[in-house]
């Protein structure tokens, strides 16, 4: 059986500056018409890229030394705006695969749909996210690490204190995130439950 346990990520990191990013901003609104996921990664921060690249400029999703990375780190209130599922979704398929967050601060729908998708988002204080993004900034091999058991990240020589509600942190550490996974865990009990129930009795 898969193991959907979120103790300790570790990868290569990216670093996206600027407070308040929206998941308009994450993944355009033109590319929610998709059947699937699948093709999202590609378009992250698409808007954000093109601007960038038409100004002479390289957008940190577009820089060749960062596209294995697999850890984001972001600023104050990341994820802001509508509440699409797409914006996580998007970033889990760029590339490598993003597969945890640290952040000042999320809006709290697209936190919800990252540990729904088993993406842990952590949040330290703004001088402590500055100093992971420095470390990061300083060689782009080197890791960042984020515990969850003990409540750290850390990035070369700095190692800081990180959080996230209680809950969804215990979700993630016992792999009780994914509710498909514990329905599909549990099919004998919910069968059986299913035939004592007066009107699932003509279901076979």
């Amino acid at each position: 059986m898969q193991d959907f346990k979120r103790t300790l990520i570790t990868g290569k990191a990216i670093s996206v500056d600027g407070n308040d990013i929206d998941t308009d901003r994450i993944i355009p609104a033109r590319f929610l018409r998709c059947v699937t996921f699948d093709d999202l990664g590609s378009h992250s921060f698409e808007d954000d890229r093109k601007q960038l690249r038409e100004a002479g400029k390289t957008h940190p999703f577009d820089d060749a030394s960062r596209q294995k990375a697999k850890v984001l780190l972001v600023d104050r209130n990341f994820g802001c705006g509508s509440s699409r599922e797409h914006a996580p979704q998007a970033l889990m398929r760029w590339n490598a695969g993003i597969t945890a967050v640290v952040g000042e601060s999320f809006a709290e729908i697209f936190f919800g749909n990252c540990v729904a998708l088993g993406m842990p988002c952590v949040t330290a204080s703004r001088d402590d996210v500055q100093a992971l993004k420095r470390a990061i900034a300083a060689d782009p091999n080197t890791e960042l690490t984020v515990d969850l058991v003990h409540g750290e990240a850390s990035a070369g020589n700095v190692r800081v204190k990180v959080s996230m509600p209680e809950g969804a942190r215990k979700q993630l550490t016992t792999g009780r995130w994914d509710s498909s996974a514990e329905l599909l865990e549990g099919k004998d009990a919910v069968a059986s439950t299913a035939k004592g129930l007066p009107y699932f009795a003509h279901w076979h």
